[in-house]
């Protein structure tokens, strides 16, 4: 045996000089075999990708290119641990570093896979609707983003040899504990969840809860704010609203409108016959409006009333008030013409003599 043979022979625990070389070969071929796939080959594909139409394979990329150099040094050495016999300790010293690392990047992996989902979620709400407000999506995100962090370490914890049935167990007693004392909160925050995939109403919508009304102006997390008619910002919690009856004017296509009026009863017979075709001819010139009906409904206390129901196409309330007007008037000035007169509260005596 040659002095060469002899030094390669040369072992301390338990491996042979021969054995460390071809484990520090190995070490360096993986090493070196993933800082050209990081420096060469993901440059090629970044070109590549630079070309196309979708942003996906962009964000891949970033994914990629975002594992650091201890990922590769841990894992390269990992791997060339594997041709030679080490302490234990040592071995699962160097497993479970490569395991969190693993872990971590798999988790931040998702969690860019989660933003670009939720990313082209919002841009495409937007463009629907320039006043969304994105922050329950947000909230969404970020608790899927804790549940896989919660998750990766239950898992490497596994490994590590703890019991996890017990930690979970106490993290179940502990949540419901949170959950009881949180409980107004977390209600308002599911309900959020709840307006938001649900949509009652959205932002910019007149709506109407018990007895409070405005448009809508955010839709937060635990509350929605409401600017009321007066002026005033109404804060109701989202809770509240899902339990109550919403009427929602901005879903509304068109507005069904009834009103009367009524005319004293020295009109005379003939006139009252003319008072539903000046009815239709005025409201069959306004656009917007669809006459349903115009009828002689009652003979009242002090007038003949009668009764118009008409449908206007617009949920604009300003401008349902602006044409409401525009017949008021119009009504006036016909009957001043036709000398029809409009009732008000009067009351006759007659008196007997004896």
């Amino acid at each position: 045996m040659t002095d060469f043979t002899k030094i390669l022979s040369y072992g301390f625990w338990d491996n042979s000089l021969t054995e460390y070389l071809i484990a520090l070969g190995i070490f360096l071929l993986a090493f070196i075999v993933l800082k050209i796939f990081k420096k060469i080959i993901i440059a090629k594909i970044k070109k590549v990708a630079d070309h196309t139409e979708t942003d996906l394979d962009d964000m891949l990329i970033k994914i990629v290119d975002s594992i650091g150099w201890p990922f590769y040094l841990f894992l390269s050495l990992y791997l060339s641990f594997q041709f030679i016999q080490l302490p234990e300790i040592i071995g699962r010293i160097f497993f479970f570093i490569v395991l969190i690392l693993i872990s971590y990047y798999i988790v931040k992996a998702a969690q860019e896979l989660i933003d670009y989902g939720f990313g082209k979620v919002v841009q495409k709400r937007k463009k629907e609707d320039e006043k969304f407000d994105a922050s329950v999506l947000n909230l969404l995100s970020k608790i899927t983003k804790g549940v896989l962090w919660v998750g990766a370490i239950v898992i490497v914890l596994q490994n590590l040899g703890y019991n996890i049935s017990t930690l979970v167990a106490g993290l179940g007693i502990g949540g419901i504990a949170i959950a009881f004392a949180l409980q107004n909160i977390l209600g308002d925050i599911f309900a959020s969840f709840s307006i938001y995939f649900d949509k009652p109403f959205k932002i910019g919508d007149f709506i109407i809860i018990k007895d409070d009304l405005g448009t809508v102006k955010k839709i937060g997390i635990k509350s929605t704010r409401i600017q009321t008619l007066q002026g005033e910002e109404l804060v109701i919690s989202n809770k509240e609203l899902t339990e109550s009856r919403i009427h929602n004017y901005k879903k509304m296509e068109r507005r069904r409108i009834v009103f009367s009026f009524g005319i004293t009863y020295e009109t005379p017979t003939e006139k009252v016959k003319k008072i539903p075709d000046i009815v239709k001819e005025i409201i069959e010139k306004i656009e917007l409006t669809e006459l349903d009906r115009v009828h002689f409904k009652e003979f009242g206390d002090f007038s003949l009333n009668f009764e118009i129901v008409y449908y206007l196409n617009s949920s604009d309330y300003t401008k349902y008030m602006d044409i409401q007007e525009e017949i008021n008037l119009a009504l006036k000035e016909q009957f001043e013409k036709e000398g029809i007169e409009f009732a008000y509260p009067t009351q006759t005596i007659f008196f007997n003599k004896t």
